[in-house]
């Protein structure tokens, strides 16, 4: 399954690298999981099942791919972020996983049947990653896309991303804009993307609401003193609001899912 003679380099986003290299520890304790409905949603449409092979894309410390393994199909894991990649295996040492990029995965053409992105897509060029997709997949290719995404529409949640949102910098890319759809609207040889959205509510102490932020990877590259800076706005905000003033607190996520296949 694993190649090179397709492997160039291609260089991972600075902020993605220093930033999940920094936090891997604390990133698999505080992120939450995927609901089981968005995983056989995603299963169903990219027909994942014994005997099939998928790859998933920016797998990070596995948080997905562990849900992945579950529906029977042979997975591997490309990751390029070394401490990611090393928690990753800590964790499911029954997967393969291999250091590569979206836009150059080291694996062989025609090795997996479908390919997968949790929380990872937008960090890729999506040219490029299409491009790589379709020869690593068979002619009937699959790919699935996936977020957890915070509903601001509840009043702490917008009073917390605010917070996020001032101290993070254009150059590092979030899905919420849509930008990543512009690579798949040009795209020939691909089905218009399906989706569909479940609830994704996510209970956990102040801690573990303080890390949604502070292991992003932004904030894990500032210095200390300005992590502490964020730390304390991030405080600020949950003392302000009754919903989060309690040690157990419920982050109310969405789960985006998106699918497609080659025509």
């Amino acid at each position: 399954m694993i190649g090179d003679a397709r492997f160039i380099t291609v260089a991972i986003h600075h902020a993605a690298q220093a930033g999940y290299h920094l936090a891997a520890q604390a990133y698999e304790r505080v992120r939450p999981s995927y609901p089981t409905r968005a995983l056989a949603l995603l299963a169903d449409a990219l027909d994942l099942k014994p005997g099939r092979r998928v790859a998933d894309l920016g797998a990070g410390t596995g948080k997905f791919t562990r849900l992945l393994a579950l529906t029977g199909a042979q997975v591997v894991a490309v990751e390029p972020v070394a401490a990611m990649r090393d928690r990753l295996t800590e964790l499911l040492p029954q997967v393969t996983a291999v250091d590569g990029v979206a836009e150059a995965t080291g694996l062989e053409s025609g090795a997996v049947d479908a390919v997968v992105a949790a929380q990872a897509w937008h960090w890729f060029d999506g040219p490029a990653a299409l491009t790589e997709i379709e020869r690593v997949t068979g002619p009937d290719g699959r790919l699935g896309l996936i977020w957890n995404t915070l509903d601001v529409s509840v009043p702490w949640v917008a009073a917390y991303s605010r917070v996020y949102r001032e101290w993070r910098t254009d150059e590092v890319p979030v899905h919420t804009d849509g930008s990543w759809r512009a690579a798949f609207e040009p795209r020939a040889g691909w089905q218009k993307l399906a989706s569909a959205q479940v609830p994704n509510p996510y209970l956990t102490d102040r801690d573990g609401v303080l890390g949604q932020a502070l292991t992003s990877s932004r904030i894990s590259t500032l210095d200390e003193p300005s992590r502490e800076q964020v730390r304390a706005e991030l405080v600020a905000v949950l003392d302000r609001f009754p919903d989060t003033s309690g040690e157990r607190i419920e982050i109310p996520y969405v789960t985006d899912i998106y699918w497609t296949s080659k025509i």
